[in-house]
């Protein structure tokens, strides 16, 4: 714990930007749940057994099974993270689309996060989002608000072409829109558009376990599922999957990019991972951390695990909504999105309202959160006009296995007493903004 005028600064030598800030001068990091969880003791214990062979290591091949096991994939290229997958997977998939004719090859998705769509303009890309209408009233519950819209996906095809659709990737649960969860019958309903098409299929999977818990809680078809049941449901729709699994892979690194039957675009990416990654057998990772990922993927799918894991996410968010601070509704798998634009209805989102709230609430009470908004949205690539963003939401992203219910209480006491100053925020405007992926170095002052 520090003090009030110590966060004071702390956060202006960390330009007015969380991510900037020390670890060490943060009481409780909700900043991300991407590696920030406790890994159990099956894991430390795998990590000591952990192969580190350079090429063909006894930690891959035990990776590579569990991976067949739980998702029915039959080739699996490990990563350091989610954000290595894409950009090994995406340049070939741009590729792959220009052959077939595409001009401006598209990614179609429910919503892209931050670094997917980075990585999808990079690549030579345009990331579009069709996310479904009842995502975007944060006041009303809806049970699967991570839906993709289909009817906009039908439309796209026909109006652009299908050869001009690079991919469909369907991100499970949906962080941008609020952690929300995606039905089984939304997934299926777009693979089926999707392959009639011949649309490759990317389910980016940071997050399936928790998805597959939604499933089972809210749909009666699969209340009697098992979750090893409910994600082979999931997954046997999509044809190549992308996973950070610093996040249900329960490990501080690593990541993955498999694919089901496409051994000719497995082995083209296989050759991206080499040049970008590391060898095809540890992509950048010690097998220790392979062995803890193997672990850690099968942990995540216990349904006690996850009941825990999820009645947190929720009692922070009940705290918040008992108060009268407006969320999005119902809240996610991994955290709680406190919605700006209700907050600090009169500021504009030029001047970055998620953001402004972050920074207070450090200030507050030494709780780091993120922004997801507009300035994570970025600017247009080519017009570099700002991207409009469907939401301005504060993120408080809870860590897995890692905090009790009595910070969440700070939390919740915290915000409460910091909405009451609201309106006594100064509005933030760039001292520096880098070109890509600006929310994590830039640099604000206050106006």
């Amino acid at each position: 714990m520090t003090t009030r005028a110590y966060r004071e600064t702390a956060l202006l030598n960390a330009g007015l930007n969380p991510f900037l800030l020390k670890a060490d001068d943060v009481f409780i990091d909700l900043l991300t749940d991407s590696g920030t969880g406790a890994m159990s003791d099956q894991q430390w214990a795998g990590i000591m057994r952990g192969d580190e062979s350079y090429a063909g290591s006894s930690s891959f091949y035990r990776l590579a099974e569990v991976v067949e096991r739980l998702f029915h994939y039959q080739h699996t290229i490990p990563v350091h993270q989610g954000r290595g997958a894409e950009q090994i997977l995406f340049p070939s998939l741009v590729e792959r689309a220009k052959q077939r004719g595409a001009s401006k090859p598209l990614f179609i998705s429910n919503h892209h996060f931050d670094t997917t769509k980075a990585h999808v303009e990079i690549a030579g890309g345009i990331a579009k989002n069709f996310i479904c209408k009842a995502a975007l009233d944060t006041s009303t519950y809806s049970d699967w608000k991570g839906n993709l819209d289909v009817a906009k996906l039908a439309s796209e095809i026909e109006q652009s072409g299908a050869e001009q659709i690079a991919a469909v990737v369907i991100t499970i649960t949906c962080n941008s829109v609020g952690g929300q969860p995606v039905s089984m019958s939304n997934i299926q309903q777009v693979s089926t558009l999707a392959r009639h098409h011949e649309i490759p299929v990317v389910i980016d999977a940071a997050r399936f376990a928790e998805n597959a818990y939604f499933i089972k809680q809210r749909d009666p078809l699969y209340a009697d599922k098992s979750i090893h049941d409910i994600v082979a449901g999931m997954f046997v729709n999509g044809d190549i999957f992308t996973m950070s699994a610093k996040k249900d892979g329960l490990v501080n690194i690593g990541g993955l990019c498999c694919f089901k039957t496409d051994k000719t675009l497995f082995e083209r990416v296989q050759r991206q991972c080499v040049i970008m990654e590391g060898f095809v057998t540890y992509g950048g990772l010690a097998g220790r951390d392979m062995e803890a990922m193997a672990i850690g993927l099968q942990e995540a799918c216990d349904e006690e695990y996850l009941r825990s894991r999820i009645a947190q996410v929720e009692y922070l968010g009940e705290k918040l909504q008992r108060a009268g601070i407006p969320v999005q509704t119902p809240v996610g798998g991994h955290a709680v999105f406190v919605d700006a634009s209700k907050v600090l209805s009169s500021v504009p989102s030029t001047f970055f309202p998620a953001q402004m709230l972050c920074n207070a609430l450090y200030i507050e009470s030494g709780v780091r959160a993120t922004e997801i908004g507009s300035l994570m949205m970025g600017r247009n690539p080519v017009t570099r006009e700002q991207e409009p963003a469907l939401f301005e939401l504060m993120r408080l992203t809870i860590p897995r296995r890692t905090y009790t219910n009595n910070h969440m209480d700070y939390v919740a006491e915290s915000l409460v007493r910091l909405i009451e100053k609201a309106p006594q925020l100064r509005k933030l405007v760039f001292e520096y903004e880098p070109e890509v992926l600006r929310q994590f170095t830039a640099r604000f002052k206050e106006i």
